[in-house]
């Protein structure tokens, strides 16, 4: 939807947390009345806050004499990874619940930021409707489950249909390989040449979004992944690391994406989603099954959306089987390990994701529902016409590896792309900085070799 906290001065490290925190102060203080919830807003990601909003009242209305907090991190996925950590370092500025990306719930887990929920689930009766892979999300390394799922995600390609139709494009499109892609993005340049023809995230500005919505969607179409699940060993010398790295030199070096200072753009992101397709400015776009979420309500309600924009599955780098692919994540609530009142902190969360809310954020977040009883209620489906399309790509998705270096691997991936765009490293340079890193981060017995 979405990186590794960054070392800063202490001088620095208080200010992002000021910055991050809204509240009144009271966060950390022990006050067993008040729960403090940490959590990302972003002028186009809004549908968490307002679920919130709702939740909050309704918790309070319930429990007089109990205060919910809501403490919103108003940045980007890399800068709130960042002011997180920076929150969690102490007990005094740490949240009771926290808004947690599936791939850091091993780490802070592990780190002690989070609070193990097995005794909570275990007399929750809404548990049995989070089917066991929704489950495993939270899970951590010693077996506890340390986060709630609220939805997941596919990606696939998004394409303006009018600016299709001007090129000379088919506006029922559906590539069949990588050169699919490019062709179409070359046919665009020359007869729409105002329009930035394609979109692959692929600078560190943005994160996660970089390794997981740009390169993974490329390197799990080929015949390499990152992980070696069998023999739980990163993949080093991968010839699919490089082959990724050189579409997206390709679209750079051809001027088929958008320009560097656009490319390293922290909020690249929220303008795809809020500005470059709703203002016909981008042809086409690998991103989120969420994107349209933003489209139907709120600052960036754009009506028209559904008769404008195509989606296309990804294919894969060849058309080899399966012939299409996708990237899975999703993002969970969790309890910090100081909430002085975990019980209260769990019944919020379970309030929060109850049928009523759980169907608010799935329909509103354009998210693929966590529970049982919202995927199989037929106003779900109905609701945006993108869930069926979207719902269709999990069969042929993949997962990210869930180990504690995976944010240390991730921060090399986006290290890696941005060297090639910006032109400071051949394909073939970047895969080999990558695999030392690689290798530094996890020693010589955790890497193997691409077969």
């Amino acid at each position: 939807m979405r990186q590794t906290a960054q070392l800063v001065t202490a001088t620095t490290a208080l200010a992002l947390v000021l910055t991050a925190c809204s509240g009144s102060g009271d966060e950390g203080s022990g006050d067993a009345s008040t729960i403090t919830v940490a959590y990302q807003k972003t002028d186009s990601f809004f549908q968490l806050h307002d679920l919130l909003v709702k939740s909050k009242a309704e918790f309070e209305e319930a429990n007089p004499g109990m205060t919910i907090e809501l403490e919103p991190i108003a940045s980007q996925e890399t800068d709130y990874f960042t002011k997180l950590a920076l929150m969690n370092g102490s007990p005094d500025t740490a949240p009771d619940i926290i808004y947690e990306d599936t791939f850091q719930v091993r780490p802070d887990a592990a780190a002690g930021y989070l609070l193990p929920m097995d005794e909570y689930l275990a007399e929750w009766e809404d548990w049995d409707q989070f089917p066991e892979g929704i489950r495993e999300a939270g899970k951590g390394d010693d077996g506890s489950i340390y986060g709630v799922s609220m939805g997941t995600d596919t990606r696939g390609v998004y394409y303006n249909k009018e600016i299709f139709e001007q090129a000379g494009l088919p506006t029922d499109w559906q590539p069949e390989n990588w050169d699919d892609l490019l062709d179409a993005a070359r046919t665009v340049k020359a007869n729409v040449p105002d329009v930035i023809p394609m979109n692959v995230y692929s600078s560190k500005a943005q994160g996660e979004a970089t390794s997981m919505q740009g390169f993974e969607m490329l390197l799990y179409g080929t015949d390499d992944t990152l992980y070696d699940a069998e023999q739980g060993k990163w993949i080093v010398g991968s010839q699919g690391f490089e082959d990724s790295l050189s579409f997206l030199k390709t679209l750079q070096d051809e001027d088929l994406a958008p320009n560097l200072e656009d490319a390293l753009d922290t909020n690249l992101p929220n303008r795809v989603s809020g500005e470059l397709l709703p203002q016909g400015r981008l042809a086409i776009a690998i991103d989120g099954s969420w994107v349209p979420g933003g489209w139907m309500a709120g600052d960036n309600a754009w009506p028209e959306w559904e008769e404008v924009m195509g989606m296309a599955a990804m294919p894969t780098q060849n058309g080899q089987a399966p012939g299409s692919t996708s990237m899975s994540g999703g993002w969970l609530l969790s309890i910090g390990a100081n909430a002085p009142d975990p019980q209260a902190a769990f019944d919020f969360i379970a309030l929060t994701l109850n049928e009523e809310n759980s169907f608010k954020f799935a329909t509103e977040n354009s998210q693929i529902a966590a529970r049982d009883d919202v995927a199989s209620n037929p106003d779900y489906v109905a609701f945006n016409p993108s869930f069926e399309f979207f719902s269709s790509l999990v069969p042929n998705t993949n997962f990210r590896p869930a180990t504690p270096d995976y944010a240390q691997i991730s921060n090399n991936i986006q290290v890696a792309a941005e060297s090639v765009i910006t032109g400071q490293a051949t394909p073939e340079q970047a895969a080999a900085t990558y695999d030392e890193a690689v290798t530094r981060v996890v020693g010589d017995d955790m890497v193997t070799e691409a077969g």
